[in-house]
Formats: structure tokens, C-alpha cells, sequence
């Protein structure tokens, strides 16, 4: 039998409370959706642990085609727990970060959502302006503008 190799990281999941909201909040910030769908039935219990189940999905991809998030409403059974404003030391789903370009007019646009920079925007070293901002249903979402060629990885390979 071959050995599985890893091809590639297909998406990130989120469970939000309005997927028409949160599908608006990270449209602004870039992404396209890709599709979305109802998803029910015992056969998707059985994915999820959660036995039958009901709920609508939207898959959103990064401009570049390379990185998805999939955003999922349930409507069965019911939610049962909510990490949402949870701070960034908390085990479990820490946070999503994109790279944008003029961070300080995304910030602006994402206002009109609710989204608000948890402290403040920093400077890492020559490499990057970044934030963490509290968006669409509170979740934390990171903000990364690129100064220049290096890149963090750059960085911490040279420590």
C-alpha cells in the first residue's frame, strides 16, 4: 500500500450564526464565494459525529484560488457551545489571518460590520503591519499588510 502524502490544506471551517452576515463580512475583506449549498441527512452525521443534521454552507476562496474558508449555519441540531470572543490564549480555534494590501482602508470599510482592532495595528520588524480586529460575530480575524520582500518565515528560519 502507497504512503499518503499531504497535497494540500482545502479549507478552514467556521460555524457562524448568520451566513448571509458573515458571508458580506469576508467578501469585503477579499474572498469570493465559490458556492454555497444545503448540506443534511444522516450521511453528513456520520462526517461530523453529529447524527442528523441540517445546515447551510458557503465555501469562500482567497483570490489566488489557493486557500478556502467554509462557513457553516446549523440549523440541527441545535449550537451547543460558543468560543466566539474567547481571548487568542484559548485552546481550540485561535484565528484566521489574511494578508491584505492597505490594511488602514480595509479597517475602515470593516466598520460598517462591527469589526474593531482588538488593541492596535503593530509594526514586525521591516516585514509586516498587522492586527488582530474582533469581526463578524466576534470572531478574531488577523490582518497582515506585507512591508516588504521577507516575510515572516524569512524571519524565524534566520533566528
Amino acid at each position: 500500500m502507497a504512503k499518503s502524502t499531504l497535497i494540500e490544506m482545502h479549507n478552514v471551517g467556521i460555524v457562524v450564526e448568520s451566513l448571509d452576515n458573515a458571508v458580506a463580512f469576508f467578501t469585503e475583506i477579499g474572498l469570493v464565494l465559490e458556492g454555497r449549498m444545503m448540506v443534511e441527512g444522516e450521511w453528513a452525521g456520520h462526517v461530523t459525529g453529529l447524527g442528523n443534521q441540517s445546515v447551510e454552507v458557503a465555501m469562500m476562496v482567497t483570490p489566488d484560488g489557493h486557500s478556502r474558508l467554509e462557513l457553516s449555519q446549523f440549523f440541527a441540531p441545535p449550537i451547543i457551545a460558543d468560543h466566539r470572543n474567547n481571548p487568542v490564549n484559548s485552546l481550540g480555534y485561535l484565528r484566521v489571518m489574511f494578508r491584505v494590501d492597505h490594511l488602514d482602508e480595509l479597517l475602515i470599510r470593516l466598520e460598517k460590520f462591527g469589526a474593531k482592532v482588538v488593541d492596535e495595528v503593530v509594526q514586525f520588524g521591516e516585514t509586516y503591519r498587522l492586527c488582530y480586529i474582533r469581526g463578524v460575530e466576534g470572531l478574531l480575524i488577523g490582518l497582515a499588510e506585507q512591508l516588504g520582500s521577507e516575510t515572516a518565515t524569512d524571519i524565524l528560519e534566520n533566528k
